[in-house]
């Protein structure tokens, strides 16, 4: 007569058979991420602060993937990690992965129907201090469920990346793969000090300048100086517009500010009519994904109505 069956035996070599169909993968999914970063960034160090790990960290993980692997997906050397070609097969499947995941998320992320959660928005120092800050006081006093968590930088996010769901910029070109609405026009003109210029002034030349630094995003800025031959007095450059209205405040010289960050300062004084070829359209901007989201729908509309009654202010008025 045959003994019964050992139930628990059999339950843990089924078990032990399914740890072992899981291990014959040789690449996990963490795997596409780790070397992904290595790819975009080049190196290790850059990697590790991409995904917030420590350097020793990604130089284990990478020596255990190629040994499991069994080939070389890096060339080191003193300028840092070149993907081999196997390297690059593997780089863009886990940019077809992170494309994927990313997609997926954001349509997950556009089927609440409640005004709640959070807002990621991305914007300028200078739109924030001169026009934004008291309008999102106004928006959360309106909907308290939603949270606003505001990134200001002058470098542009990728909304596709989720970096941001929202983006509220100055620009006449924004990208294609975004949706959104012009608000305003912006307008920009000089400014100068009120006591340096009491009865303003004739010609602008030979006055000293202050200008955008190199990393200033506005090249349309930096061609008109240069073509009004402005370019050759300035002797001081910053890269925000927060620190050209600083520089102008200090006595530095005149600048072209944004009327809505200039006009609103006691001690400066309007010296030009707003410069039509400087001026720029303010945009709210966000990823097709997110079309039909009640809380980014909810700021759409609350900014497009709060921004235009400023529309005069923002556009900039002639010099009295």
């Amino acid at each position: 007569m045959k003994s019964p069956k050992n139930y628990n035996g059999v339950c843990k070599i089924e078990q032990r058979k399914r740890q072992r169909s899981v291990s014959r993968y040789r690449i996990h999914w963490d795997d596409f991420e780790t070397l992904l970063a290595i790819a975009e960034t080049g190196t290790l160090s850059g990697a590790a602060r991409q995904l917030q790990v420590s350097h020793a960290t990604i130089f284990r993980r990478l020596g255990e993937i190629e040994k499991r692997l069994g080939v070389l997906l890096f060339h080191r050397s003193r300028t840092g990690y070149l993907p081999t070609q196997a390297g690059e097969e593997l780089a863009a499947t886990a940019r077809d992965i992170q494309a994927s995941v990313l997609a997926a998320e954001r349509r997950v992320a556009g089927r609440d129907l409640q005004p709640s959660g959070s807002v990621w928005i991305t914007t300028t120092d200078s739109l924030l201090a001169g026009l934004l800050a008291p309008l999102f006081y106004e928006f959360r006093c309106e909907y308290p469920h939603i949270i606003l968590d505001v990134a200001v930088s002058n470098q542009p996010f990728n909304l596709s990346k989720r970096e941001a769901d929202v983006a509220i910029r100055a620009s006449n070109a924004p990208p294609d793969k975004l949706v959104g609405r012009k608000l305003v026009d912006i307008g920009m003109a000089v400014y100068g000090l009120k006591s340096d210029y009491p009865q303003g002034v004739d010609s602008l030349h030979e006055l000293p300048w202050v200008g955008p630094g190199a990393r200033l995003m506005d090249q349309p800025l930096r061609e008109w100086m240069v073509a009004q031959g402005y370019d050759d007095y300035c002797h001081f450059r910053v890269d925000t517009l927060i620190g050209m209205l600083s520089g102008v405040k200090a006595g530095s010289g005149v600048a072209v500010l944004p009327c809505y960050l200039a006009d609103g300062e006691a001690d400066l004084v309007q010296l030009t009519d707003p410069i039509e070829p400087l001026s720029y359209q303010l945009w709210f901007l966000f990823h097709p994904d997110l079309r039909g989201v009640a809380r980014i729908n909810s700021l759409l509309d609350f900014m497009t109505e709060a921004v235009r009654r400023h529309d005069q202010r923002l556009a900039g008025r002639k010099k009295s």
